[in-house]
């Protein structure tokens, strides 16, 4: 019997009308900028993003690590939180690749407040890296996928535009945000200045992600995209699967979400317990041993992740059905920790 797989929103398999619409796709050059499905994606993005223009790259570590690399110089301060992606999950790109210093803070779940980046802004000395850019993450994984508050970005961009910094929005489940806070999607980034969104995850597609901004921003994007190694040739074939997804599985966004509810509402067991509420479709436990419990799922059929020393994550997506959740809660109410 094939596992039931909770480990990510990154395994879903494309259904027949997305493999259609790759298969029908009309393709061209995209590095020469003449791929008719890439430039109508791109275009639809920065519509939707309320952005000038957008660039399609293979990963949301590309689009943000482009993004680090056009709004900064080697040796500047990027101030983040401390459980981001682009800190955690991105194998030290922005020291590697555009020679950065990061600060890392610890928010409340995942959010910098203004009152936390402020004191943490090096001065204008010669003794300092140079402070740049703030990088923030909406949703944020590792705080349990909740929405930033929309006061507390309005608040950062407002602020470190007036001290001359740019803001980054890691928005690679910035479509469940949307979905869940009911705002538009062009609302929740209009402070910042670039936005990387992702299409392999909730989405479904199998590859891709943007990054949108000024169109001067996302010109000099593109010229680190082929530096990178991000120029792709006939990738529309990638743009079609990943318009098919905007154009039927964002609404759906809101029965991941459901079913992450009930994930933490149905649990009933003394040795495991939530570690945060569930606002989209990410739901971290706690427990004593980690290891046991993915082990105690997995013989169950069960997939899912450690999240850090006695957490374990699971995820719900386009391939998680009301059947497969309330499996998943018998099996979460019946483990029992033992002595080793």
């Amino acid at each position: 019997m094939k596992p039931i797989d909770f480990r990510s929103d990154t395994v879903t398999q494309p259904d027949s009308g997305m493999r259609q619409a790759i298969a029908d796709a009309v393709v061209g050059d995209d590095v020469f900028g003449d791929d008719p499905t890439v430039l109508h994606l791109q275009d639809r993005v920065a519509e939707l993003l309320g952005k000038e223009a957008a660039l399609f790259v293979p990963s949301g570590t590309m689009a943000n690590q482009i993004a680090l690399r056009i709004q900064t110089r080697p040796g500047d301060q990027v101030i983040c939180e401390s459980g981001c992606h682009v800190y955690n999950y991105e194998q030290g790109g922005p020291a590697a690749l555009s020679g950065l210093q990061l600060t890392c803070l610890s928010g409340d779940r995942g959010a910098l407040s203004w009152e936390l980046i402020a004191p943490a802004i090096h001065p204008d000395d010669d003794h300092f890296s140079r402070p740049s850019l703030i990088c923030l993450e909406n949703t944020h994984n590792r705080a349990g996928g909740c929405v930033l508050p929309q006061t507390l970005v309005e608040k950062v961009g407002y602020e470190a535009h007036s001290q001359g910094l740019n803001v980054h929005l890691d928005g690679a489940r910035l479509w469940n945000a949307h979905v869940a806070s009911g705002r538009t999607l062009a609302d929740l980034v209009r402070p910042v200045d670039t936005v990387s969104v992702c299409f392999s995850k909730g989405l479904g597609a199998p590859v891709g992600s943007c990054l949108a901004g000024e169109a001067a921003l996302i010109r000099a994007g593109r010229r680190v995209r082929k530096l990178y190694g991000g120029g792709m040739r006939q990738a529309g074939i990638l743009a079609a699967a990943c318009l098919y997804a905007l154009d039927h599985n964002l609404p759906r966004l809101a029965d991941d979400h459901r079913r992450a509810r009930r994930l933490a509402e149905g649990l009933d067991n003394p040795f495991i317990s939530l570690d945060h509420e569930v606002e989209t479709n990410i739901v971290i436990y706690r427990t004593a041993h980690e290891e046991r419990l993915l082990a105690f799922l997995a013989v169950r059929g069960l997939l899912a992740v450690a999240f850090g020393k006695g957490r374990v994550r699971l995820v719900t997506h386009l391939m998680i059905d009301d059947e497969q959740v309330e499996t998943a809660l018998t099996a979460l109410n019946a483990y029992v920790e033992e002595p080793a």
